[in-house]
């Protein structure tokens, strides 16, 4: 993926916090995302399509079939990013 990213941009695992996301592949309501130790994308080429933003950090970013995030889907009970990115690879077996 065609990124630049600061490795613990949001500080160390003390500083672990959760923040709604709004996404735009997401519907009915933003995800509750968990940051742990969290990196960031602080640039991005012209093929990465930016998904989400924190502050100034990009946090989701998609290039082709790769998606890059800056927090843990996995830590929630919430499937829609898990089932975002089957849909992924679902189209691509396709091809």
């Amino acid at each position: 993926m065609d990124t630049t990213v600061d490795r613990n941009a949001f500080g160390r695992q003390r500083e672990s916090f959760e923040s709604p996301l709004a996404l735009p592949f997401i519907k009915d309501g933003p995800f509750n995302a968990i940051f742990i130790r969290a990196p960031a994308i602080v640039s991005a080429g012209d093929g990465v399509e930016v998904l989400a933003r924190l502050d100034e950090f990009i946090v989701a970013a998609r290039q082709g079939n790769i998606v890059a995030l800056a927090f843990h889907p996995e830590l929630t009970e919430d499937t829609r990013i898990h089932e975002y990115f089957m849909d992924i690879v679902k189209k691509q077996s396709k091809n």
